[in-house]
């Protein structure tokens, strides 16, 4: 418990980064220009995505593993997570010579549980939602005697996460605002004890999805509390209660708090992909989610810290498909047209002329509400964006074709 409370400082985060020297990269900052276009002032992009398993928690994990007492080393360290702080623990437990085990939701993607195996990890499924495994892996180091590994509520764990400011301070000396993704808020809070221990005029705003954003309500609150069953798509920062140790940190030095809609995470990595050609999860696209919200509101130069790469396939094909809903890139019509051959080739024919690429068509001919030879047709379009959408429904009633909806 003492542990757990000792205050982090610039001499932590420092002390951090000296042991993960060789371990964790130094990953890259890339310029945007289309975000910098969008918010008035320099933009760049902190690509924690390239780092070593695929997310920033390897830095965390390791400071925290590598701290242990060699009788601590013996028994062995065990985690819970939904996949980041699982390859983490994995791979920092391999490098430092620890047996590790790593309890994670039955429902995690396969991608993350295969990962977290290759890298050395006994794996064990349990539970439905991440707190469900959290108890698991508490239940299993209280009988074993294995020290469990926090994902964010312990000061070597945050203490690592603030080398990314460290590195943030090096790559873009002129920063003026920081903006950065928040779920227990161990990344956050380290990054804040280095840029405002270097740098007090650096304003950081954390992002939190809206279906699971607890430290709003803890801020007002003036301490952690928990938002009944979190919902996001963004898996990195579902965490229903922010951790003890990293919200006495944000209370006192983050400015702000911000939260995103799904709509805005999925068009964000979907910008990540089409426009800076990076794989970013969810919730590592969250601060990007934060700029294209309210793109005025932040000083420039902004860095913004892509968390994570870590998404899973399946997920990506969802998330992809509702950020091009979300810029208007599917348009949806219904339309009624005379019954005979080559009527739907017509149509067709308009449809091509206006550049719309058709994904699918759907024909009622038996619906009481059509005459004798009218059929109905539903069409599922491709688009450039909501003006090409205008524009094909200009073009389908200039051709003579009713569109109900």
């Amino acid at each position: 418990m003492a542990a757990a409370l000792r205050r982090v400082t610039l001499d932590d985060v420092r002390g951090a980064r000296k042991m993960l020297s060789g371990v964790a990269r130094v990953t890259a900052m890339e310029g945007s220009r289309h975000l910098t276009r969008l918010v008035g002032a320099p933009v760049h992009l902190k690509c924690e995505n390239l780092q070593r398993t695929g997310s920033f928690k390897l830095r965390g994990a390791y400071v925290r593993i590598a701290g242990l007492l060699p009788e601590e080393r013996a028994a062995g360290v065990v985690a819970a997570s939904a996949g980041n702080h699982a390859q983490g623990v994995a791979l920092a437990s391999s490098l430092l010579g620890v047996r590790s085990t790593v309890f994670m939701p039955e429902g995690a993607p396969l991608p993350k549980i295969s990962a977290t195996r290759e890298y050395g990890a006994e794996v064990r499924l349990k539970g439905q939602v991440v707190d469900e495994t959290l108890a698991a892996a508490q239940e299993y180091a209280e009988r074993t005697g294995a020290v469990f590994i926090h994902p964010f509520d312990h000061p070597d764990v945050i203490a690592g996460q603030g080398t990314v400011g460290l590195e943030v301070l090096e790559q873009c000396p002129e920063v003026r605002t920081v903006v950065v993704g928040i779920g227990g808020g161990g990344l956050v809070a380290g990054m804040a004890v280095a840029l405002k221990a270097l740098r007090p005029d650096v304003r950081i705003v954390g992002v939190q999805a809206e279906g699971a954003a607890a430290y709003p309500p803890s801020l007002a609150a003036g301490r952690p509390v928990s938002v009944d069953r979190p919902v996001t798509m963004a898996d990195g920062i579902k965490v229903g209660r922010p951790g003890d140790v990293p919200f006495g940190i944000v209370e006192e030095l983050v400015d702000e708090v911000r939260t995103v809609s799904e709509d805005a995470l999925s068009t964000a990595l979907l910008l990540c992909l089409e426009r800076a050609k990076l794989v970013v999860e969810p919730a590592g696209a969250s601060p990007v989610a934060a700029l294209l919200s309210d793109p005025r509101a932040f000083e420039g130069p902004v860095v913004a810290v892509l968390s994570g790469g870590n998404v899973d396939p399946l997920l990506l094909q969802g998330v992809l498909r509702h950020g091009m809903a979300a810029q208007g890139r599917y348009l949806a019509v219904r339309l009624r047209l005379t019954d005979r051959p080559g009527a739907l080739a017509t149509l067709l024919g308009v449809l091509s002329a206006a550049d719309a690429n058709v994904l699918d068509v759907s024909h009622v001919r038996t619906d009481p509400r059509l005459g004798l030879t009218e059929a109905e047709v539903e069409l599922r379009l491709e688009t450039k964006g909501p003006q090409h959408c205008a524009e094909v429904q200009a073009a389908l009633r200039e051709a003579g074709y009713p569109v109900i909806g």
